[in-house]
């Protein structure tokens, strides 16, 4: 038994061995392990515990909008509404391309992608996610895809190692040239090969051409392997979310997570953001809504978040034709309930509507 688990180690440290990973940890916050034992291995969120939500939309939540036209009642939609261009100079070009997926053109004309995710979740997960009720998605576009290797990804960010923000068939499509940006002990995760890796910790920097990178906290979690009785992966790779800057502007990336007090945290080290990109799905269970919540910001939490953040502009995503609709009652109604709340709380907060392939420069 010895003899196969030493075989099985060398040959795991056969495969990584290509893998060129840095740690960037310059920050002044410690990593937060659960129970501030660093031996568990397990990180812990920013902020645990209970939340005590601001607002919580109580009725009428999903009323039909003007802007919306459906094929369906919340199904496959368009946004059409008249949107004025926010003038905020930062020089950002943001295209999204679905689901939770983006691509960011920097001020200096590198092309960085967050949570690319094309296809379906790798295999096999696709196949027992639509076994057990869930649907092969609508996937980002082939000539998205094809445009997205003809312009040679300069980088690319992940906020968290969960099946939907990450996929390893997508890395071996984009291959070893750009630089790969991940949360602490997320390396370990990918594909055979040269790539080139840095795992950075909460409130850490770097910088790639012009653009200052800062990794900041998120309130969800990090799994990917579970077998009953046997193994899970529970926390061992940290999630964040994603800060660029850029000569004082700003875009900001959520990532999955639930509204906590990291917002606040985030808004008193960086000040002013101009474009925030906020997730605003997958709340919704009808038994387990408070976990789901929890990890997963409605969208009067995204907008609570984003005046906290002091955000300019919010580009709200994780719903859409081309999501898994995990959490949700529709592709569409977690953007219907968004257009209700904004007007609701009357908030300074700009709304930017992005449909899947769309883009803005703001």
């Amino acid at each position: 038994m010895k003899f196969k688990l030493l075989s099985l180690s060398l040959i795991l440290s056969g495969c990584t061995s290509q893998l060129q990973v840095n740690t960037i940890h310059n920050s002044d916050l410690d990593v937060a392990y659960i129970n501030d034992d660093k031996s568990t291995g397990t990180f812990r969120n920013f902020d645990p515990g209970e939340k005590a939500y601001p607002v919580t939309c109580q009725e009428n939540c999903y009323p039909e909008h003007a802007d919306l036209v459906c094929d369906s009642i919340n199904q496959q939609c368009h946004y059409q509404g008249v949107q004025p261009k926010p003038k905020l100079n930062t020089k950002f070009k943001v295209k999204w391309l679905g689901h939770a997926s983006f691509e960011l053109t920097t001020p200096d004309k590198q092309i960085w992608l967050i949570d690319p995710v094309f296809g379906q979740f790798d295999w096999p997960v696709d196949w027992a996610f639509n076994l057990t009720g869930g649907f092969f998605r609508h996937t980002v576009s082939v000539n998205d895809q094809n445009l997205i290797r003809a312009k040679s990804v300069d980088a690319v960010f992940y906020s968290h190692i969960h099946y939907d923000h990450f996929n390893k068939a997508d890395i071996k499509k984009l291959g070893t040239s750009p630089q790969y940006f991940t949360p602490l002990k997320f390396s370990e995760h990918f594909p055979n090969g040269s790539y080139t890796v840095s795992e950075m910790t909460w409130f850490s920097k770097t910088k790639l051409g012009e653009t200052t990178i800062h990794f900041v906290p998120a309130n969800h979690f990090s799994s990917r392997i579970w077998v009953p009785f046997i193994y899970s992966d529970w926390g061992k790779t940290l999630w964040g979310g994603w800060l660029f800057e850029h000569q004082g502007k700003k875009v900001f990336f959520a990532g999955d997570t639930g509204y906590s007090a990291h917002f606040k945290e985030i808004f008193k080290r960086y000040g002013e953001i101009d474009v925030c990109l906020m997730p605003i799905a997958s709340y919704y269970h009808p038994e387990n809504g408070q976990w789901y919540r929890y990890v997963h910001t409605t969208p009067e939490d995204a907008l609570v978040a984003s005046q906290e953040l002091g955000c300019k502009v919010m580009v709200p995503w994780g719903y859409g034709n081309k999501s898994w609709q995990m959490g949700d009652i529709s592709s569409h109604s977690a953007l219907k309930r968004l257009l209700h709340m904004h007007k609701e709380l009357n908030t300074d907060v700009s709304l930017y509507i992005l449909n899947e392939g769309e883009s803005v420069r703001f």
